[in-house]
């Protein structure tokens, strides 16, 4: 069997989610337009009867401004030194920055670098020509690519081809993340949520899944989930006139958890106020963000 492992790497919000949901045919990773959205490590497994190609999604490399933004950078930068090829991705609207750039001078010289201009779908030829002027410089293959639109992702795959090498399969052939269950179905209520509010609160939200059931002997879950933010004054945004709001985010969920899980779904959710708690360690890790 041949296999390897490969870093999706860049800045917020240039399409690794989407790109990573693309390869693997399913949705694993939440997408919104918000930066910073993904906020772990994601692995999704790309398996033919010949290879299997394990993709880690990670979040976008930032300069932290908590401890959950240094747990996020840690996970990019600790992923991009453990594997066999990196694949960094550039928004072709935006280019390689100075945030790119620095993020591309810290990249291991040891393992091999694909960069991949994303989004081509919403530039003309001009301006893609500059970025990818500006990626030659790094003496990389470059691939472009649209990952919303499913144009050239089969051509990573080709790409990372050559580094394949003998070695286990790691996961069973119809594995397409190692996500637990419990940790899709948060993620599914943070981007609904992110997706309902706008931009009143770009990043403080975080959820807890207190109740994950199945009746026995009936094709229904009983999720019940808890979205912690940092203010009051979030709490009312959240909530909305008459509780309308998390309705709105509650509806949305639960159709995307039925997908998820191929059953129907009860869902309840609470509002809770948890000040600061980016920068509560503890707390961090009871809502999985932790490096062990």
């Amino acid at each position: 069997m041949l296999s390897e492992f490969v870093a999706l790497l860049g800045s917020p919000n240039v399409g690794k989610s989407t790109l990573i949901n693309a390869l693997v045919g399913r949705k694993i990773a939440i997408v919104t337009k918000k930066p910073q959205t993904t906020r772990t490590r994601i692995v999704g497994v790309y398996t033919t009867p010949e290879f299997q190609i394990v993709f880690v999604d990670t979040p976008g490399i930032h300069t932290a401004k908590n401890k959950l933004s240094e747990y996020m950078v840690k996970t990019a930068e600790t992923a991009s030194r453990d594997v066999d090829v990196n694949v960094f991705v550039v928004d072709a609207k935006i280019g390689i920055g100075e945030r790119d750039q620095e993020i591309l001078s810290k990249l291991p010289r040891s393992v091999p670098l694909i960069i991949v201009i994303n989004k081509v779908d919403a530039v003309d030829k001009t301006r893609l020509a500059h970025v990818k002027e500006q990626a030659e410089q790094y003496g990389s293959e470059i691939l472009e690519l649209s990952a919303k639109e499913g144009i050239g992702v089969g051509s990573l795959v080709e790409a990372l081809k050559p580094y394949l090498k003998e070695g286990p399969q790691f996961y069973p052939e119809d594995m397409i993340t190692d996500q637990p269950t419990e940790v899709l179905a948060s993620e599914i209520i943070r981007e609904k949520a992110l997706k309902s509010i706008g931009k009143e609160i770009p990043y403080g939200i975080g959820v807890e899944i207190e109740k994950f059931q199945k009746e026995e002997n009936r094709d229904l879950y009983h999720i019940e989930a808890v979205l912690y933010l940092e203010r009051d004054s979030h709490k009312k945004i959240v909530i909305g006139a008459g509780g309308q709001k998390l309705k709105k985010i509650g509806t949305a969920a639960r159709e995307d958890l039925q997908e998820l899980l191929g059953s129907k779904v009860f869902l309840k959710l609470w509002v809770k106020v948890k000040a600061d708690w980016r920068n509560k360690q503890g707390f961090l890790r009871s809502l999985g963000y932790h490096a062990d």
